[in-house]
């Protein structure tokens, strides 16, 4: 990082201070969210007798956190997402090109619980750092997002808007909030239970023009790096990315933690922002939500041996699975 003092020629008095920054120099970081800038002040002794100075030196803007060149603290944000209890009697709308959620209360999508579980993880381990969360979707996400906040989260970002069924779409509404926010490693669940569509995040990613690895099931940190281990066919796959980067993470990298009663209490606290999503026309469209047909019911073919040919046959010319 290059920082450039204000213009100007250096007078007897700002020489005298710089012999005294050297001897004894002092930073003052000055955090924001979004960070337009790192503004970092020197304050200059003056003679004796004379009035006290400042300048003030002014960074680039990042879209990482400047703490993370420091060593292994990080700032972690969360992309995570509001579904439908998997418990509920999901049916169409009566438009037929949507889910009826009347009367269906949302939860936090169950694989963003394991994001939300290893940021904790890294910034209590770290003793520093900040766990942010980020969900796009309408008034029943800060809800949901209290419910990350109860868990540990620092603070959360309410994106206002209707997502639709296009993930490039929905992608680009989040990332271009993301932008303006800080972090140094991305978190989300590798997919919403809701859709199934597994894009958004490395979307998201993509994006932000940062490295991205899914289906991930182990998290090391090492070197300003990210050391994973991610599920293929047949075997686990290790991956190393330099950070800042985008995890999606998979079932097995951790046990999610339950929020306490002093963590409910805590969140309703806890700063939750809203931001009006952007306007992105989605390029994809739902033609019609149906029903399953009824299943079947069952049918006795006999008792004991005797059944078997009967099963067997039917088996084979019916159910043609033989």
């Amino acid at each position: 990082m290059t920082l450039a003092a204000a213009s100007g020629p250096p007078s007897a008095r700002s020489r005298s201070a710089d012999r005294h920054l050297k001897a004894d120099p002092c930073f003052v970081i000055v955090p924001a969210d979004p960070f337009p800038a790192l503004r970092a002040t020197f304050p200059h002794e003056m003679e004796k007798g004379e009035e006290r100075e400042e300048r003030t030196w002014q960074a680039m803007s990042l879209p990482f956190s400047f703490f993370s060149l420091f060593g292994d603290i990080m700032n972690v944000l969360l992309l995570l997402k509001a579904v439908a209890d998997s418990e509920a009697a999901i049916k169409p709308a009566a438009d037929g090109k949507s889910v009826a959620l009347d009367g269906i209360s949302l939860i936090l999508n169950p694989y963003d619980e394991y994001a939300v579980e290893e940021g904790l993880k890294l910034r209590d381990a770290d003793g520093a750092g900040e766990v942010a969360a980020v969900s796009f979707g309408g008034d029943d996400v800060p809800k949901v997002l209290r419910t990350a906040l109860a868990m540990g989260v620092d603070r959360a970002v309410h994106i206002k808007g209707q997502a639709s069924f296009d993930a490039l779409a929905t992608a680009k509404v989040i990332a271009e909030v993301v932008k303006g926010m800080t972090y140094d490693l991305i978190l989300c669940g590798k997919q919403a239970i809701d859709q199934d569509n597994a894009g958004v995040g490395v979307m998201v990613a993509e994006l932000l023009d940062i490295p991205s690895i899914s289906v991930v099931t182990k998290l090391d940190r090492a070197d300003g790096k990210v050391i994973c281990e991610r599920e293929v066919e047949g075997g686990v796959e290790v991956v190393e990315s330099p950070l800042p980067c985008l995890i999606a993470c998979q079932k097995g990298l951790n046990e999610p933690r339950y929020a306490s009663l002093k963590g409910i209490m805590a969140a309703k606290k806890k700063p939750l922002d809203e931001v009006a999503a952007t306007a992105v026309d989605a390029q994809i469209e739902v033609m019609s939500i149906e029903s399953r047909p009824p299943r079947k019911p069952g049918e006795i073919v006999g008792k004991g041996v005797e059944a078997v040919p009967v099963l067997i046959k039917k088996l084979r010319e019916e159910a043609k699975v033989l």
